[in-house]
């Protein structure tokens, strides 16, 4: 949604690419159009997914769908490019700044980060809410919260709104940055990588989060990658054998973290009423 908010009609350029959109509009509007999208598209996805399947149900349904949305974008040529995607995406600002600077890039690495922070805010502020108790409830005993008035599919929606807002926002971002975006970079695979991080950092609290981000997307799957490019080492198999064996690495990785340490390198905090003692375990 970004993308085709910021690139001019699919016309220009000699019209080698054809999506739907083209309206340049400036920055922020295509971030900010981005998140909206990701919202409503969460709507309906959240409508057939969330009302009557159990948690296990969900993810393999929500890979289902991602597998089909997918499948449809790469054979729909007009509607974001096909198989082939869309290239030559503006980057934000650069009618103003040289994207090819390096004070751009700072630029951009800080508005990134103003994004994260705010990011961060709220979702510290849910989790800290009786909005976010009652999330918590729901994850635990789930006919128990049915049981005390909570409303589960509406709790379940609403967070997952607002996770589709802060997706569609950082899809925004890197789509601003990279330039370039298309359905075959964006397969089953990389959801594996976001559960890595997961579940690597620690479920159930934010800081845990962004340290399975940096740890695996940013980390662990980079260093790899760099493997590839040492003569030593990318000849010492067939071709492939280095990119197969990071995908190996990182299911090896998430089964050591479930086996021997399942709460993540930042467990979730134990929560207790103010002025209640914390019992000890005996």
């Amino acid at each position: 949604a970004a993308a085709v908010l910021s690139m001019p009609p699919d016309t220009a350029n000699g019209g080698f690419q054809h999506y739907i959109g083209g309206y340049e509009l400036p920055f922020p509007i295509p971030w900010l159009g981005g998140a909206i999208a990701g919202g409503l598209l969460a709507i309906p996805v959240g409508f057939v997914v969330l009302r009557k399947l159990r948690s296990d149900y969900q993810a393999i349904a929500l890979l289902v769908l991602s597998v089909i949305a997918n499948a449809v974008i790469t054979n729909a040529d007009k509607f974001l490019g096909g198989a082939a995607g869309i290239a030559l995406v503006p980057p934000p600002l650069s009618d103003r700044i040289d994207p090819n600077t390096e004070s751009y890039q700072y630029l951009y690495v800080g508005i990134t980060a103003v994004c994260v922070v705010i990011a961060l805010v709220v979702a510290n502020r849910i989790v800290n809410s009786p909005y976010g108790r009652s999330l918590r409830a729901m994850r635990e005993r789930e006919l128990a919260a049915t049981a005390i008035g909570k409303n589960p599919v509406q709790l379940k929606m609403t967070i997952f709104i607002v996770g589709g807002l802060i997706a569609g926002l950082s899809g925004g971002i890197l789509v601003g940055f990279i330039q370039v975006w298309a359905p075959s970079v964006w397969l089953y695979p990389e959801t594996i990588i976001l559960f890595a991080a997961i579940i690597v950092g620690g479920r159930g609290n934010n800081i845990g989060a962004i340290l399975g981000a940096l740890l695996v997307p940013v980390g662990f799957e980079e260093i790899t990658r760099f493997l590839n490019n040492s003569p030593s080492i990318a000849n010492l198999g067939p071709p492939g054998l280095i990119p197969a064996l990071q995908w190996v690495a990182i299911g090896l990785l998430i089964i050591g973290f479930l086996w021997f340490r399942p709460e993540g390198v930042r467990p979730e905090s134990r929560r207790v009423f103010e002025g209640a003692p914390v019992r000890e375990d005996r």
